[in-house]
């Protein structure tokens, strides 16, 4: 299990925000957590220092272009990026320094998948440098994929067959558990399970994480076979669960 690193950019700046807050329909009621005085580059700097790869920047709308290049120039081929990824602009990331590119609403179409946008974006950038990003919410007793800043609901959930058709497809999955996303109140138990039985490509989790007990209870839980992120309670982002140097700890003990 590692400790995957994150940079979160909304207009241009390092967030981290209430997943479920952000929608295009009421901008108002957008809940930030945190916004750095660092930039993008810092935190990228960060990870480079600790050798922490296969980290991912996400840009949460427009306005962001210019802050996640920077984050790539400075920890090259260390770290993915997602948000707007597109087969015409894909490959353009990658050679910005990007490892991976992620995709989630590009190859949903009515809340189905895409099959064409899939095949013709793994054209664009190779299987090998495609993340799926199949973030979810819960709906009854399933986790649905959510698209759209995880606005819109599609039709398909997290299930052993969803998840072993995508892996044909890509490199890796980066899961989401877009409910408790910012709120530091505890993982998503019952989807770690699942992703650590069913996925059979590597798989990041984020969500909920509060404090180092959680890293732990993902690890036990995910079997050693998930990767995961921290957003707010890590202290670099006002957070005051977790340390950074507790997270890059438990990375070494457990990478």
């Amino acid at each position: 299990m590692q400790f995957r690193p994150c940079i979160d950019l909304h207009n241009g700046e390092v967030k981290q925000i209430v997943g479920s807050t952000l929608k295009d329909c009421d901008p108002d009621g957008l809940q930030t957590n945190f916004t750095a005085s660092h930039p993008s580059s810092w935190f990228a700097e960060l990870y480079r220092k600790d050798d922490l790869t296969g980290g991912h920047i996400i840009k949460l709308g427009p306005g962001n272009d210019a802050a996640a290049t920077a984050a790539l120039a400075a920890w090259p081929g260390g770290m993915q990026i997602g948000g707007g990824i597109t087969a015409d602009n894909g490959r353009d990331w990658l050679d910005r320094g990007a490892s991976h590119v992620i995709v989630t609403s590009y190859v949903f179409s009515g809340g189905r998948v895409d099959q064409d946008r899939l095949k013709k974006l793994g054209s664009a950038v190779g299987k090998d440098k495609l993340v799926l990003d199949l973030s979810c919410r819960r709906k009854g007793d399933e986790y649905y994929i959510v698209t759209d800043r995880w606005q819109k609901f599609t039709d398909v959930s997290i299930a052993p067959e969803v998840l072993e058709s995508f892996s044909a497809l890509c490199d890796e999955f980066l899961i989401h558990a877009a409910d408790v996303e910012g709120q530091c109140s505890g993982i998503e138990s019952e989807l770690v399970k699942r992703l650590a039985k069913w996925s059979p490509i590597p798989t990041t989790y984020a969500g909920g994480v509060r404090d180092i007990g959680d890293m732990e209870l993902i690890c036990e839980l995910g079997e050693g076979r998930l990767h995961a992120t921290i957003g707010s309670a890590l202290d670099i982002f006002g957070g005051s669960g977790i340390s950074y140097e507790e997270a890059v700890a438990f990375h070494k003990k457990n990478a």
